[in-house]
């Protein structure tokens, strides 16, 4: 069975203090964290998932990272991708760089990391379905 290989970001120790060990923050982390904070943003309906965390979800799991991918490169660079829909009514950039703000802001308050981009794509608009009683 082949294991699952994932790559963690390594802190370093902030100067002036003494090493102690070696600090890992895994992506998987990083796409919890910038999930949680994605769903915080005002006119932000829904983040989009695959078909595992639409099945996870039916059967009552709460993914929170559903629809962000983090990646990690050689330089430790954190490049953050955000796949989302608007409610209808909000304006679409000021919400996108809301949903920027808040992913780095949420990502340093928690592990100290600065993230190199976050990267926002809207993939649909939801309309409220508006009944009329009659």
């Amino acid at each position: 069975m082949a294991e699952k290989v994932t790559k963690a970001f390594i802190q370093p120790t902030p100067s002036g203090k003494e090493e102690l060990g070696q600090i890992e923050v895994a992506s998987e982390v990083i796409e919890v964290i910038a999930g949680i904070a994605t769903t915080e943003v005002e006119g932000v309906a829904a983040t989009r998932g695959n078909f595992a965390s639409g099945v996870a979800e039916r059967f009552g799991k709460k993914v929170h990272s559903k629809g962000v991918k983090a990646t990690i490169d050689d330089e430790g660079q954190i490049a953050i991708d955000v796949y989302c829909s608007v409610k209808y009514g909000y304006s679409i950039p000021k919400v996108a760089k809301e949903i920027q703000n808040v992913i780095r802001q949420a990502i340093f308050n928690m592990t100290s990391i600065d993230t190199n981009e976050v990267n926002v794509h809207i993939t649909a608009i939801q309309f409220d379905n508006l009944k009329d009683d009659e």
